[in-house]
């Protein structure tokens, strides 16, 4: 289960609603439908939970790129939503570093035969053709420092992450509306 909302910053204070993310299949579409929440260009927050295993804050100011913050990348993998915010620019990864070998499956193995440790999350393997998502936060922890919630508090929030991220913006009381 997930929840996301979004928080746009107006001259009223914060505004909330839910919004679906089905429709959402990319970071730019996201964005988009972030920028449409706000049409004065104000700053707009994404905030997505999933099953209290991982959050995710987007970040939108205007026709800026979004800044993105996640919790635990490798539990965000393994959901599709968590898969819209871990890009590889915020995994570290160049767009252009698979293999085409990779691509091709020419890993050694004959046709029939199983590779082993499939089921692993990409593990690296000793010549580093495969990259590992890793456990923990990845992305931008200083995304909220202006708006009261700086690096190392992100970083230790807990269960109920969105609703603290919401106190610590005075939005809480708009946010529990569209929950």
């Amino acid at each position: 289960m997930y929840f996301a909302a979004l928080l746009a910053r107006t001259e009223d204070g914060w505004e909330a609603s839910d919004t679906e993310l089905d429709d959402v299949e990319t970071l730019s579409d996201l964005a988009d439908l972030a920028r449409e929440a706000s049409p004065d260009e104000d700053t707009v927050l994404v905030l997505i939970e999933q099953e209290e295993s991982w959050f995710g804050v987007v970040r939108i100011d205007g026709e800026e790129d979004p800044r993105i913050y996640v919790s635990d990348a490798a539990a965000a993998a393994r959901s599709s939503y968590g898969e819209l915010l871990l890009t590889d620019e915020l995994l570290g990864r160049d767009p252009g570093d698979e293999d085409d070998l990779d691509a091709l499956d020419l890993d050694g193995t004959e046709d029939g035969e199983e590779e082993e440790d499939e089921d692993d999350e990409k593990a690296v393997d000793g010549t580093g053709t495969a990259e590992a998502v890793p456990h923990g936060p990845v992305g931008d922890p200083r995304i909220l420092d202006d708006l009261g919630v700086g690096e190392k508090e992100l970083k230790s929030l807990s269960d109920d992450a969105l609703n603290e991220i919401a106190d610590a913006l005075g939005a809480s009381e708009v946010l529990e509306t569209v929950r």
